[in-house]
């Protein structure tokens, strides 16, 4: 088999066993120790520190989000953003809203000079944006969220799949009637947790013996329209799959998963 259908053999294998019994462990006592503070069985509740004055040259600056002028740090939650962005794409402010799903994602990681503010910057000055963030929302809201992921590839210059999921994210969370399985946030941290599936499962299986196929697939950043839609079809299964342990809230939407993936390792 050449790279590309080991890869797929990879997939079809990790599509039938889904999260291993360490993982379902590790995940089941995450759940436990933080199940008071997401006592709907949503991630609503993880917040985010920021320093809003880190951001005072960035505009148009979301209404939901602590003023620039705010003196220390600040925190947002989920539902916050999720709060602002309803707002802003009700009027279709898209670059409002890609603002606060912005911030939200680099937290207190953005600095005066350094990537997040500057970059978030020259994201904003990108010719065409408007016109993307605009169709993306669309095309989420009409056709799903891998043909979503599909108009925002590669088209903004640094702007990458893990800061533009989190807009596609946060607009699914608001546009209830989005086609497929919901948009999810995938950035490293995550790509690195189906890194290690993946890898398991092509040692196991014999497919990707040495783990090479796994790192081309699972790389740091810029994965395929294919690889999130693997992503996705991955993780509301595992969602369901974790329901059914008993160790994880019933009904749980698959955010959930991602939250503690994000936060619990088992490696």
């Amino acid at each position: 088999m050449n790279r590309q259908e080991c890869a797929d053999a990879v997939d079809q294998e990790m599509a039938a066993r889904l999260l291993p019994g360490a993982a379902v462990t590790a995940l089941g006592r995450w759940w436990k120790e933080n199940a008071a503070t997401y006592t709907d069985g949503t991630p609503g509740a993880h917040t985010i520190r920021y320093t809003p004055s880190r951001w005072a040259q960035i505009t148009p600056w979301p209404s939901g989000l602590a003023h620039p002028s705010h003196t220390g740090d600040a925190g947002i939650s989920r539902a916050e953003v999720a709060l602002a962005v309803a707002d802003a794409l009700r009027r279709e402010a898209f670059r409002e809203a890609l603002v606060a799903t912005y911030v939200w994602g680099k937290g207190k990681r953005g600095t005066p000079r350094g990537s997040g503010p500057v970059t978030l910057q020259r994201i904003l000055d990108a010719e065409g944006l408007d016109a993307v963030l605009a169709l993306a929302v669309s095309t989420l809201d009409e056709h799903g969220s891998r043909q979503a992921y599909a108009v925002l590839h590669q088209r903004i210059p640094e702007l990458g799949p893990s800061f533009f999921t989190k807009f596609l994210y946060f607009a699914g969370v608001t546009l209830l009637s989005a086609q497929g399985p919901r948009a999810l946030v995938l950035d490293r941290v995550l790509s690195l947790r189906m890194r290690s599936l993946a890898a398991a499962v092509g040692r196991e299986t014999g497919h990707d013996p040495d783990g090479s196929v796994a790192a081309w697939v699972w790389a740091d950043w810029n994965w395929s329209p294919h690889r999130y839609e693997v992503y996705l079809s991955f993780m509301h299964a595992a969602a369901r799959q974790m329901a059914s342990t008993g160790a994880w809230p019933p009904g749980a939407a698959p955010d959930l998963l991602e939250c503690a993936l994000f936060n619990a390792g088992w490696e």
